[in-house]
């Protein structure tokens, strides 16, 4: 009987560790689920990125990620306005396909999403700052979100629908509330994290540690600022030049109450006075000094080209203050996991919703094709999946972040994602079947700006305007990567724009873009 006993007592026991076992392996294998954090940034041109090779900026914390992951050299996205950017991120679709063409639509949000799918695979989920999408967030356990465009200074929020007004910076209030959250939710269950910031989107309100930053750093213009336009209809008729298109109270923060208005920021006033009464009195008096002393400078100038150039410096020193409240709180976050040992098992993206222009062509917005509008900073890091210090020059859309975060996080990609996995690229360095050209379409006729779809290629860029201005471009990029000389009614590149065209075609059936 006792050795039956002691039998028995030794089977139970094996029988106890090995299921004990089993669950300590199965709660490991849990907790290896990567945490994500998706931070997107607004307008931020890559020009102003030091990772890029930026001689504007050192942003040493959005360069850190670069550093302990991946920097995507030639990054693009397939849209560059802002809601349908975030359409993209969030579908891995087309514009067409997730329904989000321009600024002026609701986001259907019962269509299938990126925290849908990792919300039902056993992960919190969050968005904290811009939205942007206008309908009420889906697939979210927690949101909380700026109304519209948000405002800079004492922004209000809707968190979960309830109207929400924070005292503080715009940047910093992001940070704090998507901190908390991480610090309320870190334990329960692996995150997803979407944390959205305004910056630096126009009309770049700097934090009040910054008024006096680059006071004395003279920003030359670019060589191309006073492009004539010359074969490019649709450059012709834009409205958005830093020369002839920027509002000196709403861009350049100027109290001039007797400069005239331009037609196409006839709102611009109005919206600059409404956002600086969001000031606490002791918040504009400082910002008032500041300015003032900006105003001072401004009453002296006597010509159109010094005027010019007043606000393209105006323009450039509130822009890099603003970028680098973002890279500060860029590296808050970085620190918060590294504090928390969450840093090796969290994959961290850092993308813009496009590029932008910094004088360029003479442009101040995005929209267009061109480089510096069509090219976004996006980088990748995850220390437990691959090692960092890489850099690739593979052509990656915004489309592909959607299945890549899938792919790395062990959850299947659904098969109508047109975005393709970024695994192969992150952890080997290299992907031999990786696209070799892109397509891009944009839909809107805002700010006197064409519709237009085009195709990249390692050396060509093709673009077809189509309403109102009916035209086509052709780029040769190793010769002329400022897109300066448009070669289209050359004779001598007819065989190349048939083949160009052709391939463009294919691009639209592929994704299925019916034109």
């Amino acid at each position: 009987m006792n050795a039956n006993r002691k039998i028995f007592s030794t089977k139970f026991c094996a029988l106890l560790f090995i299921a004990m076992s089993f669950g300590a392996l199965t709660a490991k294998s849990q907790l290896k689920k990567p945490n994500v954090i998706v931070i997107v940034s607004d307008d931020h041109a890559y020009q102003a990125i030091s990772a890029y090779g930026s001689q504007l900026i050192h942003t040493p914390n959005i360069d850190r990620i670069a550093k302990e992951g991946m920097l995507m050299k030639e990054a693009a996205v397939t849209n560059s306005v802002c809601s349908p950017s975030r359409a993209v991120l969030l579908t891995g679709k087309y514009s067409h396909l997730n329904g989000m063409k321009d600024n002026g639509t609701y986001f259907n949000g019962a269509q299938e999403t990126l925290p849908k799918i990792f919300k039902r695979n056993g992960y919190r989920t969050a968005i904290v700052g811009k939205w942007h999408l206008f309908s009420t967030p889906t697939g979210f356990d927690y949101w909380n979100i700026l109304p519209d465009q948000g405002n800079y200074y004492n922004p209000g929020f809707k968190k979960n629908g309830k109207d929400t007004t924070y005292t503080g910076y715009v940047t910093d209030v992001i940070t704090d509330v998507a901190l908390d959250w991480v610090t309320k939710n870190k334990d329960e269950a692996p995150f997803f994290l979407m944390l959205h910031h305004k910056a630096p989107h126009r009309n770049v309100m700097p934090p009040l540690k910054y008024l006096e930053k680059f006071n004395d750093t003279k920003f030359k213009l670019p060589s191309n600022f006073y492009d004539d336009y010359k074969d490019r209809k649709a450059l012709q008729i834009q409205q958005v030049t830093m020369k002839d298109h920027l509002d000196i109270r709403y861009d350049s923060k100027i109290p001039c109450d007797t400069c005239p208005v331009n037609k196409v920021n006839d709102w611009a006033p109005a919206e600059y006075q409404r956002e600086i009464q969001r000031l606490r009195p002791d918040e504009r008096k400082i910002w008032d000094a500041a300015y003032q002393k900006e105003y001072e400078i401004f009453k002296t100038l006597k010509t159109k080209d010094e005027i010019v150039r007043f606000q393209f410096q105006r323009y450039m020193e509130d822009y890099l203050r603003v970028v680098n409240s973002l890279d500060d709180n860029v590296g808050r976050v970085l620190q918060y996991l590294q504090d928390q040992h969450l840093s090796e098992n969290t994959i961290v993206v850092y993308v813009s919703d496009q590029g932008f222009y910094l004088g360029e062509h003479g442009l101040y917005d995005k929209r267009f094709m061109y480089t510096e509008s069509f090219r976004t900073p996006m980088m990748i890091k995850y220390p437990a999946g691959f090692k960092g210090g890489r850099k690739t020059s593979s052509y990656v859309l915004n489309l592909d972040i959607a299945p890549t975060l899938l792919d790395l996080s062990g959850i299947k990609v659904p098969e109508d994602m047109q975005g393709v996995s970024m695994k192969k690229l992150l952890t080997t360095g290299e992907d031999e079947d990786w696209r070799k050209e892109v397509y891009y379409h944009y839909y809107e006729k805002s700010f006197g700006l064409t519709r237009h779809y085009g195709i990249k290629t390692e050396r060509y860029k093709l673009i077809r305007f189509y309403d109102p201005v009916d035209a086509w471009e052709l780029y040769d990029l190793k010769k002329d990567p400022m897109e300066m000389h448009n070669l289209y009614d050359d004779p001598k590149q007819a065989t190349l724009i048939k083949s160009l065209k052709e391939r463009l075609k294919a691009l639209q059936l592929k994704y299925k873009d019916k034109i």
